[in-house]
């Protein structure tokens, strides 16, 4: 499998990188960045025969089979559209889109071409989560409810490096999307009610740098997200399964039950990386021909969902 990984350079390019280095029949042939300079030293640092600034020229290239997309938000929809258009199979970092029309749009690009469309929705691949799905899917738990915190202190405009960013960051349509799609995969329900808040934008970057997020599916399991970019303390997401038969917390790849025990997790997958995980998964179905586990038409209501949120904010004012 040739891939070619737009963004290589950025925080989640560096981690695809990393990832597929150790899957097998698996290698980078080209990258993209919007530095050239960069990149010509960027590809020789790490061997890749293959370098540009111009995602065309790589999605022209005969060594390029797939393409992961690790590039800004606001590129995702209008990129994957391209790499489509040029019959490649591509996996795109979440959002797949940051509004509705364009996720629809996508989706439907997708089922016309009958390619290997993929989003990063990582919790789906977490060994973690993926422990908990297989005991919810064999009927073992059932969540009643999610509390979910996801914090940062971002009060300026860095990546998960700690690098100057050129995009704005979105707690909504990015942070929450990890969250909103989650809850859903897990209870195999869309939302049935919504509701918002967040705080002021900040002055600057002009996004809001607090939210709160509520959700419930017909079920009657309910969500709670907490979202912050002002958060002085250790970053990245916590989640608190609360279930019919037990209590687990999920930190990315480590799972513990509610009084702090770990759950042994060796059997769940080949691998405790999550990333690695979720590009495993697109290669296996672009050469088993089959739609991948987070499929663009599988994480559509997850757009779905963020689109109703951000109605629910607009009201708010």
């Amino acid at each position: 499998m040739k891939v070619c990984i737009a963004g290589a350079a950025g925080a989640f390019g560096m981690k695809h990188l990393e990832a597929i280095s150790a899957i097998e029949d698996a290698e980078v042939t080209s990258v993209v960045g919007v530095d050239a300079a960069k990149m010509e030293a960027f590809a020789a640092e790490h061997g890749i025969p293959h370098h540009t600034t111009d995602l065309a020229e790589s999605l022209a290239r005969s060594d390029v089979d797939c393409v992961i997309l690790a590039t800004p938000t606001q590129l995702h929809a209008a990129q994957v559209m391209q790499c489509l258009e040029a019959g490649k199979h591509v996996q795109t970092e979440i959002p797949m889109a940051d509004k509705i029309e364009d996720a629809r749009r996508i989706v439907e690009m997708q089922k016309k071409t009958g390619l290997v469309a993929m989003v990063g929705h990582t919790r789906r691949f977490n060994p973690s989560h993926q422990w908990l799905h297989n005991k919810i899917q064999a009927g073992e738990l059932k969540v009643l409810q999610m509390d979910v915190q996801t914090y940062f202190f971002r009060r300026t405009n860095t990546n998960a490096k700690g690098e100057p960013r050129s995009w704005t960051d979105h707690l909504l349509w990015h942070h929450a999307c990890h969250t909103v799609d989650l809850f859903q995969y897990q209870t195999g329900e869309t939302a049935s009610q919504v509701q918002a808040l967040q705080g002021p934008p900040h002055p600057e970057l002009g996004i809001a740098m607090d939210m709160s997020i509520g959700m419930k599916v017909p079920s009657g399991a309910i969500c709670t997200l907490s979202l912050s970019f002002n958060n002085d303390g250790p970053f990245g997401t916590f989640f608190r399964y609360i279930c019919d038969n037990g209590t687990y917390v999920a930190r990315y790849d480590d799972l513990e039950d509610g009084h702090g025990n770990p759950v042994d997790l060796s059997g769940v997958a080949v691998s405790f990386n999550g990333i690695e995980l979720q590009d495993r998964e697109f290669f296996s179905a672009i050469r088993e021909r089959r739609e991948p586990i987070a499929s663009l038409s599988r994480c559509f209501p997850a757009m779905q969902t963020l689109d109703r949120i951000e109605q629910c904010l607009a009201a708010a004012g």
